[in-house]
């Protein structure tokens, strides 16, 4: 990501309403759909400034990978511990079979080789382990965004599917989210090509706005796992090697 995300991702990561709401519904996801021990070992691959740190120490023990050096100083002070940064395919000095769950949460699209990428994961996961993996949603989304965030691709949900059946994974779980503003968003999107917007798309918007689509996004946390929804700015997966039921 260019430096400029990166801060902002620091500045605004305990505020911004997708932040917020998003830590939210994926603390309800976990919680429904990953059936982690009580002293669950947890890792968060591509942790950025640690924003997800306090939602996913509510479930275990939890260690986590960033190679943006700045991004990794400051997840480490939040985390308490050095994070490391080993970063994928290889994932060196990352021990396998031990951990019950590994995030890789709006990691994926930054990578070159996705295969190979949930590959090296997989080895990481103790027995019953599961990967939750969220990426951006349509191809045709593609913008200004996308490119300061670095991204490689975007998904759909047969595209997320394939590359997670390829590397070995069975697909416990799929589908989109952040929906209710969906139509919203891709309509910015396609504005914005329109015009040619530069730059990303994720300030901080004025407080009563922040708050209210803090409020939309977050309603989907009662939805995720339980409804298929039928689009979405952004999908998840739930993975787990295929000899595991």
């Amino acid at each position: 990501m260019e430096r400029a995300v990166f801060d902002r991702m620091a500045e605004q990561d305990e505020v911004h309403w997708w932040y917020v709401a998003r830590r939210q519904i994926l603390h309800d996801l976990i919680a429904r759909e990953v059936r982690l021990p009580e002293l669950a070992r947890i890792l968060e691959i591509g942790c950025g400034t640690g924003h997800n740190f306090e939602m996913l120490r509510g479930f275990g023990r939890l260690d986590a990978i960033e190679v943006d050096g700045e991004a990794r100083a400051l997840a480490s002070r939040r985390l308490g511990h050095a994070v490391a940064s080993s970063p994928l395919p290889d994932l060196n000095g990352i021990p396998d079979r031990t951990y019950h769950l590994v995030a890789l949460l709006d990691v994926l699209e930054h990578v070159d080789g996705d295969e190979a990428a949930l590959e090296s994961i997989a080895a990481k996961l103790a027995p019953g382990g599961r990967i939750l993996v969220t990426v951006p949603a349509y191809q045709w989304m593609w913008s200004a965004h996308d490119v300061a965030h670095h991204h490689k691709r975007r998904y759909s949900r047969a595209s997320l599917r394939a590359v997670a059946q390829a590397a070995g994974l069975r697909v416990q779980r799929i589908g989109y989210f952040n929906s209710l503003l969906f139509p919203v968003a891709a309509a910015a999107r396609i504005a914005g090509r329109v015009i040619g917007k530069k730059g990303s798309d994720d300030r901080l918007p004025p407080a009563p706005l922040n708050t209210l689509l803090r409020a939309i996004f977050g309603l989907e946390r009662h939805l995720i796992g339980r409804v298929s929804l039928p689009a979405g700015v952004s999908l998840f997966a739930v993975l787990a090697p295929r000899s595991t039921r």
